[in-house]
């Protein structure tokens, strides 16, 4: 048996944990204390993997997180399609989150939707000293004037405004009051807030607690209320997942009101709590407005997974328990109707895949909520971790999506990502751009798994069969015999370039 790939569950453990200390050497004491707290192995019985998150990351050791600002104008409001978002302050931040993250959209860019479009008070020296509170103002009267159309603005701010005392609030109030009550709505999300873009998630949630649905109050729908009435929430439509989470959904009967924020709008937040339930996708980032409502509205809220077939029928049968008997019917209509697709692919892509090991890791849900659609085709995740997830994460990957034994890493570090690939070697990596060409570059294959490396959707059973393709596309390439991966090489270099 190889020590490499051990296959006993007790001898995968004592793999995993000594890679752990080996890892851990490499740091000074202090360092190597605080970093043994965020990496374990999961037991098979204990409620959470005993791993830290949530935590500030420690100066020096680079990692791969966003800020507050990354996850309000970036995550939560950005994909928000009739609403123009200024990124107040330097120019960097709003250029750096141009053009979205594959946030799909159906509109016309510039006349009544602005996803792909940047607008930024571009701070100079002279706005530090000063203020930007006038720029500010004016920057919304020059959008008012551009942009007719728009039905709404909101005011990301950067780092400089929290530390300079810019009183975004009071203009947006002054400004919404000159245009008729127009949504204007700041958003406290300066990037130095919190450990990581979790925090953003959170504010921005906020922000459209207190500015869009409080402004809203009890004003009547526009729409006649039914009793199948649903919101998805936290779907960010990356490659059109919302779009394919959406034909499900009403494939069963249902009616979806809102989704956001991909390809949401103002109107459909404003509807969303006249909804009899929101249905959840991304947790991390959208449970505490959907907490929220529950309290407020007394609207349920239920967790979803659309990745791969096994997830998606445990996901429609626990989304029309909600509902009466012709809808649980129908979930299982849907279930039967594309059940035929579902063994065609599996029966296409598993005997290719089937044995094929992963490596994730990603923000958001993913690194659990993508394995189901692994093991649907005989993949194993042998390793998985988060950017940003916070204790609940990681107690929902313990306890139903990971096996007895997987290698748990929080906020990761390059150096030990590289180290766990190269002593684990997986047939695949799934994480984001900025480790995409480092695993390559190491001869392995990788997808990136934060908006589909520029494929999609995965959601639904349209998704599942782009999924398997794209994951035997990446594992079966024949690039890979001329680039082979460090531990398949024969001349001692583990890091060397194939030049055959």
């Amino acid at each position: 048996m190889s020590v490499s790939n051990p296959t006993d569950i007790a001898e995968v453990k004592e793999r995993n944990r000594a890679l752990i200390q080996e890892v851990l050497e490499v740091y000074p004491a202090k360092a190597a204390k605080r970093r043994a707290k965020h990496l374990n192995v999961s037991e098979e019985g204990k409620s959470d993997c005993g791993v830290k998150s949530n935590i500030k990351s420690i100066p020096g050791v680079m990692t791969i997180r966003g800020c507050a600002y990354a996850g309000s104008k970036g995550v939560v409001w950005g994909p928000i399609k009739d609403m123009i978002h200024i990124s107040h302050g330097p120019v960097g931040c709003g250029q750096y989150s141009w053009a979205a993250r594959r946030n799909y959209y159906i509109g016309t860019t510039g006349i009544d939707t602005f996803v792909t479009m940047q607008f930024t008070s571009d701070f100079q020296e002279k706005d530090i000293v000063f203020g930007g509170d006038k720029k500010l103002a004016k920057i919304i009267d020059e959008i008012e004037m551009l942009f007719p159309l728009n039905k709404g603005i909101t005011v990301q701010s950067e780092c400089p405004i929290g530390l300079i005392g810019d009183d975004i609030e009071a203009v947006s109030k002054m400004k919404s009051k000159e245009y008729d009550g127009k949504t204007i709505v700041p958003v406290r999300c300066e990037g130095f807030r919190g450990v990581s873009q979790s925090l953003g998630h959170h504010i921005a949630n906020d922000a459209v607690r207190d500015w869009v649905f409080d402004k809203a109050g009890d004003k009547e729908p526009t729409f006649e209320p039914s009793p199948y009435d649903v919101a998805i929430i936290g779907d960010y439509n990356i490659g059109g997942d919302a779009w394919s989470s959406r034909i499900l959904l009403e494939e069963m009967g249902l009616r979806v009101i809102a989704q956001w924020s991909g390809d949401g709008s103002i109107a459909e937040l404003e509807a969303t709590p006249k909804a009899k339930l929101n249905v959840l996708h991304c947790y991390r980032s959208m449970n505490y407005i959907s907490r929220h409502m529950e309290e407020k509205y007394g609207i349920p809220w239920v967790e979803y997974n659309f990745f791969g077939p096994s997830k998606i029928e445990e996901s429609l049968r626990k989304i029309a328990s909600y509902f009466d008997e012709s809808i649980q019917e129908n979930a299982e209509k849907v279930i039967a109707k594309y059940k035929a697709l579902t063994e065609a692919v599996i029966a296409k892509y598993k005997p290719r895949l089937e044995g094929k090991t992963v490596m994730l890791y990603v923000g958001g849900l993913r690194p659990r909520h993508v394995i189901g659609a692994y093991e649907d085709l005989g993949m194993e995740v042998v390793g998985t971790g988060y950017e940003f997830g916070h204790n609940d994460d990681y107690q929902r990957t313990a306890q139903h999506y990971v096996k007895d034994g997987t290698l748990i890493y929080d906020d990761v570090t390059g150096y030990e990502f590289e180290k766990f690939v190269d002593k684990i070697q997986p047939d695949l990596v799934g994480s984001g751009i900025k480790e995409k060409y480092v695993f390559q570059k190491m001869g392995v294959p990788f997808r990136q798994m934060h908006s589909w490396d520029y494929s999609g959707p995965y959601h639904g059973y349209d998704g599942f069969a782009i999924f398997a393709r794209d994951m035997d596309m990446a594992i079966n390439s024949p690039v890979w015999s001329m680039a082979p991966t460090p531990w398949k090489r024969d001349d001692g270099d583990s890091y060397a370039i194939a030049a055959e």
